[in-house]
């Protein structure tokens, strides 16, 4: 069976490779390692499609260095120490052409997994080179990634994308022989995703599809023979992680037509209902807070309703409740509260209660006074008796300052009627 394109154009020397020039160009710090033949251990973050496993196997040939591969989706720690073990009878430890052992997907490898490769990587019995689509700061346990260097693989360039496709029609034994011509790209590189495997077998069905001599890309033909557009979403990824902040911040930023695209983007990736409604739970109070009371209400109604409902109709629910927050009068004023009364607490320690808010259990406690001179606030006129509630060193200090909005600014009003200059307000 054929290879598929994206395994025969695969680049065999460095100078074939396109992008990362960062890391491969002339100046690249790659290209220099790579030059003085010594490499260290590499963990290799960036999305998928991006040419991890080709970088790796070029590194391992142009340093001439025996290459191992393991996959973290079917590979365990008895695979790597069987690995290891072969790696240590054919290289000479700790010196230039010590084995490398390439993982892909390596954030998929459980702490004890990744524990097995510890002694191998410190001892210099191999070089690792992990490959990753998440963060390895959290995917990799510290013990390892501090024994690594990371290298941040970016996405392709519509200029790389193109560069591809060219190099495919160019040099691919099979292309080469049709007159391909790429009237329009720009279906091809949004099936793609930027993922340049994908692209190369997106292009490669379509060009198989034509039993014409001269095959004219359009973007009409493409959309016509590729039926499924894969949303690109992974649930555990880092785009994950960028479309709900994308989805926050619009929400925040009052924008009900940015908040409702975000949501899409994460139903139509299959997310979690009860993770949306979570964060639109967080946010209700974080950023609207007391500017609107009934959002908190609303957003913990939407999260009980999704959790008994489920999709499909829990998108209705998530929707009417990201307008509502969208459009929603903002307040930070308690978010802000609490990590300024945090703050005091670092700075100051352990102040002492006030003696007269202390709890008096005891008989003891009464006779030295716990509690005697407090003010039970509904014995007074407006349920309101000024006295301290802070400890003594921190008397006078605005926590809570209410945001300018209508609703905050009757509580400031309120607060001022009743603390008059004391705080501020």
């Amino acid at each position: 069976m054929e290879a598929p394109l994206a395994e025969r154009i695969r680049p065999q020397k460095l100078e074939e490779y396109i992008s990362q020039a960062h890391l491969v160009g002339p100046n690249g710090s790659l290209t220099q390692q790579i030059a003085k033949g010594i490499i260290p251990s590499l963990i290799f973050w960036g999305p998928p499609g991006t040419g991890k496993t080709t970088l790796a196997q070029i590194i391992a040939q142009e340093s001439k260095r025996p290459f191992y591969i393991l996959s973290a989706i079917n590979s365990g720690v008895k695979d790597i120490r069987e690995v290891i073990e072969k790696a240590k009878q054919s290289g000479g430890l700790f010196t230039a052409k010590n084995p490398i052992l390439f993982i892909d997907e390596i954030h998929r490898f459980s702490k004890s997994q990744q524990d097995s490769l510890l002694a191998a990587v410190e001892k210099g019995w191999i070089t690792l080179i992990g490959a990753t689509t998440e963060n390895p700061s959290f995917e990799v346990i510290p013990a390892l990634l501090s024994r690594c260097q990371v290298y941040v693989l970016n996405a392709f360039t519509k200029k790389d994308l193109e560069s591809l496709l060219e190099r495919a029609m160019k040099t691919d034994t099979y292309l080469s022989t049709k007159n391909i011509i790429l009237g329009e790209t720009e279906a091809l590189l949004r099936l793609s995703g930027g993922d340049g495997r994908k692209l190369l077998n997106i292009f490669e069905l379509v060009v198989n599809a034509s039993n014409e001599d001269e095959i004219f890309i359009t973007n009409d033909l493409v959309f016509s023979l590729v039926q499924q557009n894969t949303v690109l979403y992974d649930k555990t990824g880092e785009q994950h992680y960028d479309i709900v902040s994308a989805f926050i911040k619009s929400i925040r930023g009052s924008d009900p037509n940015g908040a409702v695209y975000w949501l899409a983007r994460m139903i139509e990736g299959g997310e979690d209902v009860k993770f949306i409604a979570r964060r639109m739970l967080i946010l209700s109070s974080e950023d609207v807070g007391n500017a609107n009371p009934t959002a908190f209400i609303m957003a913990n109604n939407t999260f009980q309703a999704v959790t008994t409902i489920g999709y499909p109709e829990s998108r209705i629910i998530l929707s009417q409740c990201a307008v509502y927050l969208a459009t929603s009068a903002k307040s930070n004023a308690s978010y802000l509260a609490i990590g300024t009364a945090q703050q005091l607490v670092k700075q100051t320690g352990d102040l002492p209660v006030p003696i007269h808010l202390r709890n008096a259990p005891t008989k003891l406690m009464k006779e030295l006074g716990y509690g005697e001179e407090y003010k039970y606030a509904h014995d007074y006129t407006n349920n309101f008796a000024e006295q301290e509630f802070l400890p003594q060193a921190l008397s006078k200090t605005p926590i809570y300052v209410p945001g300018n909005n209508s609703r905050e600014n009757s509580i400031r009003e309120f607060l001022k009627n009743r603390w008059k200059d004391k705080y501020g307000y």
